[in-house]
C-alpha cells in the first residue's frame, strides 16, 4: 500500500468519475458563477462485528489526500496547472501521509441495483462479510462535498459475526483497489474517532457517535 513511486501531476481531460462545470447565475440581483464537479452518489456502511465487539473499517491510500500534503510541503507542484507539462516530484513524501481510515463504501454506478444491493456488494468486496438486504439498517443520507460536488451519500448499519466472514476482503485488485480491513474495538472507538493522528473521514466520526447513542445502550452489560 505504501510503495508509491514515479509521481507526476497531469491535466485531467476526461474522467469516468468527475465532470467539471461552471454554473453562471444571478442571486438577489447579483451575477455570480460557481465551479463544481458532477460525480456519482455513494453508499457507506457502518459494520459492527458482534463476535468481536468491534467496528470493521477500511484503510486505503487516497491520492487526493496525499496531494494535499504534497502541496503543503511543495507549493510549486501546482504552479504549472495551466500548462501541458506538469511538475514531476522526484522526492515524493511517504505514502502514509495519504492513507486514511474510512467506512466501507462504494459509488452508485449500477442502475440495475438498489442502494441496499450495492451496499451488500461493497461489504463483501471490501470487508469480506456476506450480508443480505435484511441485515442492513438505513441510518440517513446526507450531502458531501457541498462546495464542490454536492453528491448524496446514504449511510447504512450492518451487524456481522465471524460466521458471516466469506473472505479476507480487500477490494477488487482488477479495479486498482488496495484495501486493508481494520478492526476498531468498541471500547476504543470514541478515542479513535477524535485522535487526529489517525486520518479519517467524517463518516467514521459521525457513525461511531450514532452507534454510541443508538446501539450501545441496548448492548448486554458485561
Amino acid at each position: 500500500m505504501e510503495a508509491i513511486e514515479e509521481l507526476a501531476v497531469q491535466p485531467c481531460t476526461s474522467s469516468l468519475y468527475l465532470r467539471p462545470f461552471r454554473l453562471s447565475y444571478r442571486q438577489n440581483g447579483t451575477k455570480k458563477f460557481w465551479d463544481f464537479m458532477r460525480t456519482h452518489d455513494s453508499v457507506s456502511i457502518l459494520i459492527f462485528n458482534t463476535s468481536r465487539q468491534c467496528f470493521v473499517v477500511v484503510k486505503q491510500f487516497r491520492p487526493a489526500v496525499y496531494m494535499c500534503e504534497v502541496e503543503r510541503h511543495h507549493p510549486q507542484i501546482f504552479q504549472n496547472k495551466d500548462k501541458e507539462s506538469f511538475t514531476s516530484l522526484e522526492t515524493p513524501l511517504p505514502a502514509v501521509v495519504g492513507v486514511t481510515y474510512e467506512l466501507c463504501a462504494g459509488i452508485v454506478d449500477k442502475p440495475g441495483l438498489s442502494l441496499e444491493e450495492i451496499a451488500c456488494e461493497e461489504v463483501l468486496e471490501e470487508c469480506g462479510y456476506r450480508v443480505s438486504i435484511a441485515d442492513l439498517r438505513r441510518i440517513t443520507s446526507y450531502r458531501s462535498g457541498v462546495g464542490v460536488t454536492g453528491s448524496r451519500q446514504t449511510l447504512f448499519y450492518a451487524e456481522v459475526n465471524d460466521q458471516m466472514r466469506a473472505s479476507g476482503g480487500g477490494g477488487q485488485p482488477e479495479e486498482g483497489e488496495l484495501i486493508e480491513v481494520v478492526e476498531i474495538p468498541l471500547e476504543e472507538s470514541m478515542k479513535f474517532a477524535y485522535d487526529e493522528t489517525f486520518p479519517k473521514t467524517m463518516g467514521v466520526i459521525f457513525s461511531f457517535m450514532w452507534f454510541h447513542n443508538n446501539i450501545a445502550p441496548k448492548l448486554p452489560k458485561k
